[in-house]
């Protein structure tokens, strides 16, 4: 439990403590030494603050003068789940539920890591860095479930939904869900994973991935982030990359109080791609934070990154992507861009491309614009009778048009514009999104 009164990392460490013999894997070795160092490591950091470069523009006040309970160790009331196009893995707080999942069809392992953690030794951990990262060190401190994928070399494994909810509950929960995927070599999926929690209640949601894509595979991620007004959200992944496969990631950030999309992908074998792209909406009183670390090491790979924001009344949006480029890749082929739109004189948009090469054989570029909805534009419609609100969506659709067809699964397409729509409809804005 933890300390009464207590905030920040002091609150988080004495929760460990009162609860390392009950956390799964408890009396597993290497599971507790695992947790030992990730304290270690979280006591030494804490939380990150302003001081530190990766999170110069965002402030964690809102999670450090907070204090955060557990998750009710069991939620009876199921959430109202949207019907199944496809299997689906649904967790609660956190925790899975397999009384809500239909992962029986599925043509791989998945299964839950509370339940699979005998097993998971040398693999739980060995991509994410708790030392370098406090979110990840919190993460691995706490982890209490997640979704463990296996899909076996040469399985075209279909659709999979990753479903994440919060029960309503008086008290703030904080839960550290830990996903483990892993593709075997010429293997295939596509997630669809979404997040959505109660409007005015205040939780605290860090989940960790650590994918694996072998030689050849393909992982196609969508991420729909849509929390709770009140939420927040601090999410790291992990990919590593293996020669000529591919690792395609498109987030949309539409929800939370203070959202951070961070990722990390190594491209570790020749011919490998990553596509990370993505999408944030931000609305009055939030700031949600994009932050991408792609690191080419080796050679003949290529890399795509467009990420666009869109920014309504007080608002502040945080975009900080870096390529790095090791000496060993030679013939990389590196693109990064950065738009925002402004909506409103009261928002703010910080962005930060970086390069950093140390071949002498490549195709890179970044940049990045911040501009207005064009005045001529919106004139143009609203003289053939459109109303402004609708105009104004007629324009910014217009804006993430380039993003939002970038993805090439239909699936996560379709997932993407209705989560642009559902955003125009927060915002009391009607607009034509709905139709797109």
């Amino acid at each position: 439990m933890t300390a009464m009164g207590a905030t920040g990392a002091a609150a988080f460490l004495a929760r460990y403590e009162g609860l390392r013999t009950r956390l799964p894997g408890a009396r597993l070795p290497w599971v507790e030494a695992l947790r030992d160092s990730a304290a270690a490591s979280f006591r030494a950091a804490g939380f990150p603050t302003r001081r530190v470069e990766a999170w110069k523009y965002t402030d964690l006040a809102s999670v450090t003068g907070a204090t955060f309970g557990e998750p009710l160790t069991s939620v009876d009331d199921a959430p109202a789940l949207p019907k199944a196009a496809h299997p689906r893995a649904v967790f609660v707080d956190g925790r899975f539920r397999p009384d809500l999942s239909t992962l029986d069809a599925l043509p791989f392992a998945a299964a839950s890591l509370a339940q699979a953690l005998p097993e998971l030794d040398g693999r739980l951990g060995a991509i994410a860095r708790p030392a370098e990262q406090p979110m990840a060190a919190l993460n691995t401190m706490l982890f209490e479930d997640g979704l463990v994928v296996d899909v076996p070399a040469g399985v075209a494994g279909g659709v999979l939904e990753l479903l994440s909810f919060v029960a309503a509950s008086e008290r703030a929960p904080a839960f550290h869900p830990r996903h483990l995927i892993r593709l075997g070599a010429g293997a295939s999926l596509t997630i669809v994973e979404s997040a959505t929690g109660p409007a005015a209640q205040r939780y605290l949601h860090n989940p960790v991935f650590e994918i694996e894509v072998a030689d050849g595979a393909r992982l196609n991620h969508g991420r729909l982030q849509q929390e709770g007004q009140e939420g927040v959200v601090l999410s790291t992944v992990y990919a590593k990359v293996g020669a000529g496969g591919a690792y395609d990631n498109f987030t949309l950030n539409a929800g939370a109080k203070l959202a951070r999309n961070e990722i990390h992908v190594a491209l570790l074998g020749p011919k490998a791609e990553a596509h990370m792209n993505g999408v944030q909406l931000v609305g009055d009183g939030q700031h949600a934070d994009t932050t991408t670390s792609l690191d080419h090491a080796a050679p003949d790979c290529a890399s795509r990154q467009t990420y666009k924001t869109v920014l309504a009344g007080r608002s502040r949006g945080v975009f900080q992507g870096k390529i790095h480029v090791h000496q060993v890749a030679q013939k990389t082929d590196g693109y990064q861009m950065n738009q925002a739109l402004l909506l409103s004189p009261d928002a703010e948009i910080d962005s930060k491309p970086q390069l950093e090469i140390y071949a002498d054989d490549v195709k890179c570029s970044h940049g990045a614009t911040v501009g207005e909805l064009d005045a001529d534009h919106l004139f143009f419609l609203r003289s053939r009778g459109i109303p402004e609100a609708q105009a104004k969506a007629i324009l910014v659709e217009a804006f993430l048009t380039e993003a939002v067809e970038a993805v090439a699964d239909e699936s996560i397409r379709d997932a993407l514009t209705r989560g642009v729509a559902g955003w125009w409809g927060r915002q009391g804005v009607a607009g034509g999104l709905e139709e797109a």
